[in-house]
């Protein structure tokens, strides 16, 4: 990857950096217009070129924009205004699917030579699930298996590449086959291709979008999908073999006008046919490429049907008989759930921890019955809620259930959440950011996991990069839950900036967990909102009295480093909580 030049530092060869620029092109994380693409390819060209220093914005002008020789830099800012742009498009794409990348290219600001640097490389899960010591206290040391694949001369994305394919043969499969989702508690959904509601080219476009849409689709595996060949059944029609307990269908439609096209997608209640979602996409063909649209589109149903919180995981309210079928259980425990992370609480967590344990021990192969059971675990020791004495200690429950989560299915993001979480807890931080680099790896349109790894991120002292994460999480998901963004007001607490604090506090407004108030209390204290901090720290002793006895100890068990600690402890006190003097 690297030669050493001769005074010693390592350089990067220009074969590599090349396919790393064309990872970052292709990616549809990357999502820009043309002319930025131009731009970032001549950077770097001109970079390996050895002309960096005619990277300047006269050059970049000129050369990509179509400038003439007059090009005044003072009264155009276009260099300027389009490099800022390719500088946050880069960005979005390192923070999602570039994660793991080996090479990072930027744009520093104030410059536009690219700046482009090695990262470390990171272990994948199998190793960190099945090898890594701290996980299953192996004594053979980690080993990076980047090595012995570029040995092989498999490229790692090729191997990601047909670990999905192998996914999707297994997970899509033909409707009129039900037989094995008799048995499953995941969620049936059945995918019509697209139609084409145009002339020649908007069949194009609804091969690509229905095809890439199966491809985003395999990666939640709360699913379990089944792929409808065109014209093979009417579009509203369901298999009859077997009915299946819970089952959607998905299917949209596609209208090219010239350089516009139109996406229109409709999820309906497979039993009612009632619509319970659309959604409709508007996109400008110039200038782009078939596959860029594609993807961008199929993410964006993918998300919005598929997530956690989104059209058929939406957390319950209220009676759910009239939604969920008779016999299907398990997957109101899943709705149940994710009430239950919405805003915690001690009722519900018993509630739907019962409900769980039910579902596993009946279905002792449901990877994601597992995971979230791992939660419910991990909050009776984090959150206090309905300890079980007489069993295993509380993590180590957490820890085997959420293990067992992946063993299962290591391609199972709800399970490789749940385990870094436990890890984390566990003061494992190194490995829970590793599993949670590979987990986003695998659905970087999960906003769930984009939420949770960010807020272990900031929690381990990288506050800017996990704050940005989950900021993105909310933003993508409208419905995204309360608590991760309580977890932005704590951490803008933290950062000392009371006036976002105090925008996602409220926002949040978990009246029913405890934690809130806490939280609540001492940035109402830094604001001098005094009557709202007397409520808060009121309502928090009231749910949790021994918490501040015990507050070091507390905030010890999560992991936060020894500024975060001081600043928690002296804003308890200055909130009014009962925090002893000997404390510091």
């Amino acid at each position: 990857m690297t030669q050493t030049s001769d005074t010693g530092q390592k350089v990067l060869q220009p074969d590599v950096v090349r396919a790393q620029l064309s990872r970052v092109l292709a990616s549809p994380d990357f999502e820009v217009p043309e002319r930025l693409r131009d731009f970032l390819r001549f950077v770097v060209e001109e970079l390996l070129a050895g002309r960096g220093e005619r990277i300047k914005a006269y050059t970049i002008a000129t050369h990509v924009f179509g400038r003439g020789q007059d090009f005044d830099i003072l009264n155009d800012p276009v260099v300027r205004i389009e490099a800022s742009r390719l500088r946050r498009a880069l960005e979005r794409y390192y923070l999602l699917s570039g994660r793991i990348d080996p090479i990072c290219i930027d744009i520093p600001k104030g410059a536009y030579i690219p700046n482009i640097t090695v990262r470390h490389p990171i272990t994948p899960p199998q190793e960190l699930l099945g090898l890594h010591p701290k996980v299953a206290n192996s004594e053979n040391p980690p080993r990076n298996p980047r090595n012995w694949l570029r040995k092989l001369g498999v490229p790692v994305a090729a191997v990601i590449s047909i670990l999905l394919v192998i996914a999707l043969s297994g997970l899509v499969t033909d409707p009129t086959n039900s037989s094995q989702l008799a048995t499953s508690p995941n969620v049936a959904l059945v995918v019509s291709p697209f139609e084409n509601l145009s002339g020649a080219e908007g069949s194009i476009y609804a091969a690509g979008i229905s095809d890439e849409l199966l491809n985003q689709l395999v990666r939640f595996r709360e699913l379990r999908l089944f792929g409808r060949d065109a014209g093979r059944q009417s579009r509203h029609e369901i298999p009859a073999e077997q009915p299946l307990e819970v089952q959607y269908l998905l299917e949209g439609g596609v209208r090219v006008a010239g350089q516009r096209l139109r996406v229109s997608s409709r999820l309906l209640d497979g039993r009612t046919k009632e619509i319970v979602w659309s959604a409709v996409y508007d996109r400008d063909l110039g200038g782009t490429q078939n596959i860029d649209v594609e993807s961008d589109i199929a993410a964006k149903v993918a998300a919005a049907v598929a997530q956690p919180y989104g059209a058929i995981f939406a957390p319950i309210s209220g009676d759910a008989s009239a939604r969920i079928p008779a016999g299907a259980k398990p997957h109101l425990c899943v709705l149940q759930f994710y009430r239950y992370r919405n805003e915690p609480s001690r009722e519900e967590h018993r509630l739907v921890r019962d409900c769980l344990k039910e579902t596993v021990t009946r279905n002792p192969d449901y990877s994601t019955g597992w995971a979230m059971l791992a939660y419910l675990f991990l909050d009776e020791d984090r959150l206090g809620f309905n300890s079980q004495e007489a069993a295993p200690a509380a993590k180590i429950r957490a820890r085997e259930a959420a293990q067992r989560a992946v063993r299962l299915d290591p391609n199972n993001v709800r399970a490789l959440q749940a385990l870094m979480a436990v890890l984390f807890f566990s003061r494992e931080p190194d490995a829970a950011l590793q599993i949670g680099e590979q987990a986003l790896v695998l659905n970087p349109n999960d906003t769930e996991i984009l939420a949770e790894f960010g807020s272990r991120l900031a929690q381990a002292g990288d506050r800017r990069r996990g704050v940005a994460m989950i900021e993105e999480a909310v933003d993508r998901n409208p419905n995204q839950t309360k608590y991760y963004i309580a977890i932005l007001a704590q951490n803008y607490y933290l950062i000392g900036d009371n006036t976002r604090a105090l925008y996602w506090l409220r926002r949040a407004n978990m009246q029913r967990f405890a934690n809130y108030h806490f939280v609540a209390a001492l940035i109402f204290a830094r604001a001098h909102l005094q009557q709202e901090t007397n409520a808060s720290v009121h309502e928090f002793m009231r749910m949790r009295p021994r918490f501040i006895e015990n507050i070091e100890a507390e905030i010890a068990t999560r992991n936060y480093n020894a500024q975060d600690r001081l600043t928690l402890i002296e804003g308890a006190r200055q909130a009014g909580f009962p925090v002893s003097a000997a404390i510091n």
